[in-house]
């Protein structure tokens, strides 16, 4: 009482449905021992021509010039008032041609007049003085 369990009546092979892989690991074993064969030896150290660097010179604080104009539209060199016009053009010359040139920080009263602080800031400008700061803006924000 024998039984025929298959239901193929032909003698031909069943269809594989897997890849084989074993050619395809083959040779990419053989592509990495030609890569590493030949890549030449690399240097384990590289020569840079680096720059000579000379040591940081001494940091010079600038010199501050204050400049105040007061409730009345006087302007105050370093505390001291001006004349007029003339004595302030004089004075900004001096600061112009003096190196480095020194940092103006103009300082003006809520009640003086913008004539006088546009008048300090125009001048500096017009004979050369680029270091202009404005300082005590915060009286001005209420």
């Amino acid at each position: 009482m024998a039984m025929n369990v298959g239901s193929s009546s032909s003698d031909e092979p069943e269809v594989m449905m897997e890849i084989n892989t074993t050619p395809l690991i083959d040779v990419m074993l053989v592509l990495l021992i030609m890569l590493i064969i030949t890549i030449p030896a690399q240097l384990h150290s590289v020569n840079l021509d680096m720059p000579v660097s000379t040591p940081p010179t001494k940091k010079i604080d600038p010199v501050v010039v204050k400049i105040d104009v007061d409730a009345n539209s006087v302007i105050n060199w370093n505390g001291r008032p001006l004349a007029g016009r003339a004595d302030l053009e004089l004075k900004l010359t001096e600061a112009a041609a003096t190196q480095p040139q020194p940092e103006l920080h103009i300082r003006s009263h809520a009640k003086a007049k913008y004539e006088a602080v546009a008048l300090v800031m125009a001048s500096a400008q017009r004979l050369g003085l680029n270091k202009l700061g404005i300082v005590g803006s915060e009286q001005f924000v209420n």
